[in-house]
């Protein structure tokens, strides 16, 4: 009984779960707006390139 409740009380395992689930939605919502992503990049990048020939 006792082996049961201290695994029921260590929660060590918890927190990598957590961090798997928040790495698994990062990925799914990158995939889902890739297009979109990779449009805002794109067009940040050219307004860079184009602002630093003024310096």
């Amino acid at each position: 009984m006792e082996e049961l409740r201290a695994f029921v009380v260590e929660e060590d395992g918890v927190a990598v779960v957590e961090v798997v689930l928040i790495l698994v939605v990062l990925v799914a919502l990158v995939i889902l707006f890739k297009d979109q992503i990779t449009s805002v990049l794109k067009t940040l990048l050219s307004k860079v390139s184009n602002e630093s020939g003024r310096v």
